[in-house]
């Protein structure tokens, strides 16, 4: 082999190597291959749950007699009662929030015992599927469980014993008891479902700031678009691919308003949602009077709430830079924040959002990094 094709094949080799590091370093996003649905019912995301559980009721005993043809007084033969059913929550990776869980679940009572000592049928269990990462809290906001990986069980709810039949109260003197115990009933226990994690990147930003319009830009999600404010109220997800099979889930999330913490507007059950976000994207309406406000007045609404919600990562976008006044109003933007990367955007028009994508992904992993390596 000659030195020159030696020479030839380092260099291709090399070529590939970088190209192969900086392939594994910035994925790129791929366009959804499926069409949207066209269903007009929108479906929502629902992160939390309050669940009243009601175990079921114990099976009565029974109180019998038997009577042959050869003895007429052959003695008791009253069965017990069959045990109600239990309420159990169970982690899953079948189900993704809790919007298939009921606001009541009962389950099942148990058989009541019969005659010839036939004990009532035990009910089946009630086995709820929550997804992975849910914590459980009673009536008194304490933790009861998490359900932090797939197949653990919590049971919420006990189902009564069943009842015992006269058969088994019989004793020495009294050979014919004429009494039997009712199925007790099952617990009866209120609870409050959350998910630990939502999404990997939250949409923040005021009412009318153009979130649902970048969400139905980005995935394949349809979340209500209107050009009034609070057209969102409740959360919606969709899903990014990257061409590595790396998934990342983005929540458009209610507006927020001035004095969110004081329980203003969705209040505190918007900050709730924010809180199970990885990546807070704040997205501001640079067509707005000075939108550096509107930044302002969402760090302060974070910080007021308190814990770790401020310093999460975060990525600013201005958006609407399809209207004439946005340009000046980004110019502004970059001098004022301390935000060393502001993307201006425009979500209707579809201007500069494979940008945007890459930036999440580059900020997530970076934030993924840090805390495999805080470990």
């Amino acid at each position: 082999m000659s030195i020159f094709s030696l020479s030839r094949r380092l260099l291709i080799s090399e070529l590939l190597t970088k190209n192969r590091i900086n392939y594994c370093q910035i994925a790129t996003a791929l366009r959804p291959k499926k069409a949207k649905s066209t269903r007009k019912e929108a479906q929502y995301f629902s992160d939390a749950k309050k669940v009243r559980t009601v175990g079921g009721k114990g099976g009565d005993g029974c109180v019998s007699f038997l009577q042959l043809w050869c003895n007429e007084r052959a003695g008791p033969d009253g069965g017990d009662g069959g045990n109600g059913g239990h309420i159990i929550f169970q982690a899953s990776n079948d189900v993704r929030n809790f919007n298939h869980v009921d606001s009541v679940v009962r389950a099942p009572e148990g058989g009541i015992g019969t005659a010839k000592e036939c004990h009532g049928k035990n009910a089946k269990h009630t086995v709820v599927k929550v997804p992975i990462g849910t914590v459980v809290r009673n009536s008194k906001g304490v933790i009861v469980a998490d359900l932090g990986s797939a197949n653990l069980m919590f049971v919420a709810a006990r189902g009564g014993a069943g009842g015992k039949g006269n058969r088994f109260f019989t004793t020495d003197r009294e050979t014919s008891p004429r009494v039997c115990e009712y199925g007790p009933p099952g617990e009866d226990f209120s609870y409050t479902l959350e998910l630990r994690s939502m999404a990997e990147v939250g949409l923040i930003g005021f009412p009318n700031a153009g979130k649902s319009t970048l969400l139905n830009a980005l995935t394949r999600a349809k979340p209500k678009v209107a050009p009034y404010a609070f057209t969102t109220l409740r959360p919606h997800l969709g899903t990014v691919q990257y061409d590595d099979h790396v998934q990342l889930t983005i929540a458009d999330l209610p507006g927020l308003v001035p004095d969110a913490h004081r329980n203003k507007g969705l209040g505190i059950q918007f900050l709730k949602h924010a809180e199970r976000c990885t990546l807070l994207l704040f997205v501001l309406d640079a067509s707005a009077p000075e939108p550096w406000n509107q930044y302002q007045q969402l760090m302060y609404e974070l910080e007021q709430f308190g814990g770790s919600l401020a310093s999460r990562p975060q990525l600013v976008v201005a958006n609407k830079m399809d209207m004439p006044a946005s340009a000046a109003n980004y110019e502004q933007l970059q001098l004022l924040l301390e935000q060393p990367n502001i993307l201006g955007i425009s979500a209707k028009m579809g201007h500069n959002l494979a940008q945007l994508l890459s930036t999440i992904r580059e900020v997530y992993e970076r934030h993924k990094a840090k805390e495999h390596t805080d470990l």
